[in-house]
């Protein structure tokens, strides 16, 4: 029988696949109607019908080869778990350039009806440390 971390463990890998194949119906599957997400196109989003439409179909036809790092940070204790983890994804620049994405992704899972399901998301960009971003030190 499958471990708590071992079955969120699958859980990533399952997630993954569904957002590499752009598969909206397994990724619902995955999320609980009530779940909350801030993302890298939406700022917060309330609920699943939300989180697909303003986040999902927002991103992920944009985006090639969605991958998490091959080692996620996975706390689980009962009915619920987190998963800390860095991922990468290509997309095409608005000059038509490939590039790389990198972030980073949170997740919280509860379990309901046996399944793990996400409550809670954050998925987000890797941050910068440009005086751009932040504004100048000391001034």
């Amino acid at each position: 029988m499958p471990t708590p971390d071992q079955d969120a463990r699958d859980w990533v890998q399952k997630f993954q696949a569904a957002c590499r194949a752009q598969d909206f119906d397994t990724g619902r599957l995955m999320f609980a109607r009530d779940a909350v997400a801030f993302g890298t196109w939406a700022m917060a989003v309330h609920g699943l019908d939300n989180i697909e439409r303003e986040q999902w179909r927002n991103v992920w036809p944009r985006i090639r080869g969605f991958t998490f790092e091959p080692d996620p940070v996975i706390r689980a204790s009962g009915d619920t778990a987190w998963i800390a983890a860095g991922w990468q994804s290509g997309a095409t620049g608005p000059d038509g350039k490939p590039f790389t994405r990198t972030g980073r992704a949170t997740f919280v899972l509860e379990r309901r009806d046996g399944r793990w399901q996400c409550v809670h998301s954050h998925v987000s960009l890797q941050p910068t440390q440009s005086e751009s971003a932040h504004g100048r030190l000391g001034a």
